[in-house]
């Protein structure tokens, strides 16, 4: 969504932000989250920028199934959840304009904001504490731009709410290839979300990772562990004529969790050490011992 400035000049809002009525979020302007306007002069912005040009130059359909290919034999490394959300105490998101703390200081605002709001859902927690993890696969071998941000269906044409917009596609072979490039590509209208071949990063991997080692959260948190960043879908509206009614159940739980990832990003560190007893207690029911990555 593209809003004028009081200086005439165009930034993008996501419609994401029209989702809370609040007008400041923890001491936080609610315009202030996901700005995606360009400024170069600013690192962090001409950082995220970067991030999504190279990100929508590159992923394409064969991409994809590359990647897929690579990482869905799960023989990369054995570790545990928590030895995993460690690693993101080094990892910082290049695609996110909200923070520059490292990723686990986020799993931790995020999980402990849901268990203020669902003290009895301790799945919910858990999913809180490591929708993210997936982003691993930055410590070997891959780019942030294919592991972090957004993500959007390969396979057909692209959202027109996808951050930065057609611009940034204007160097993807895909953009050009009638046999993508069209409202339905190589899929069937109301074929479900889940038919979709999305955009590879953090959320399919982790997603397919809970699959595999079969994990025992229920299937909401698997919805909203896979589509969490799926924005031009959940916030702007885009893909709705591949939907199905089941999709709606989908909607609605990534929604629900989405308030909790997006608005829960501040300066304000939780004291991760005293929390770890409880998590590690949540690891051990829904995904105990050494996990195959």
């Amino acid at each position: 969504m593209k809003v004028k400035n009081p200086d005439n000049t165009i930034s993008m809002m996501d419609p994401s932000l029209l989702l809370r009525p609040e007008a400041v979020y923890d001491g936080k302007d609610v315009q202030a989250f996901r700005d995606y306007s360009v400024d170069d002069e600013d690192p962090i912005k001409a950082r995220v920028r970067k991030t999504y040009y190279t990100m929508h130059t590159n992923v394409t359909v064969d991409f994809v199934k590359g990647k897929m290919d690579k990482w869905l034999k799960f023989n990369h490394f054995k570790s545990t959840i928590k030895d995993a959300l460690i690693k993101l105490n080094e990892l910082v998101d290049e695609s996110d304009p909200d923070t520059d703390l490292p990723n686990i200081v986020h799993a931790f605002q995020t999980a402990e904001r849901i268990r203020q709001d669902h003290p009895d859902d301790d799945w919910f927690h858990l999913t809180g504490l490591i929708h993210d993890v997936g982003k691993v696969m930055a410590f070997y071998g891959e780019p942030q731009w294919c592991v972090v941000g957004d993500t959007f269906p390969v396979g057909c044409k692209w959202g027109k709410s996808i951050v930065y917009g057609d611009d940034s596609f204007k160097d993807n072979p895909d953009t050009y290839n009638p046999k993508y490039n069209t409202e339905n590509g190589i899929y069937s209208p109301k074929c479900g979300i889940e038919a979709l071949m999305m955009s590879w990063g953090h959320d399919e991997y982790l997603y397919r990772f809970l699959v595999h080692n079969k994990a025992k959260l229920p299937e909401q948190a698997l919805w909203m562990i896979r589509y969490h960043s799926f924005y031009p879908w959940h916030a702007g509206g885009d893909y709705s004529h591949f939907e199905t009614e089941k999709d709606q159940k989908i909607k609605e739980a990534v929604l629900k969790f989405n308030q909790y990832d997006l608005y829960t990003k501040s300066a304000a560190i939780p004291d991760i050490e005293a929390l770890w007893p409880y998590y590690e207690s949540l690891i051990d029911k829904y995904m105990p011992g050494v996990l195959e990555w």
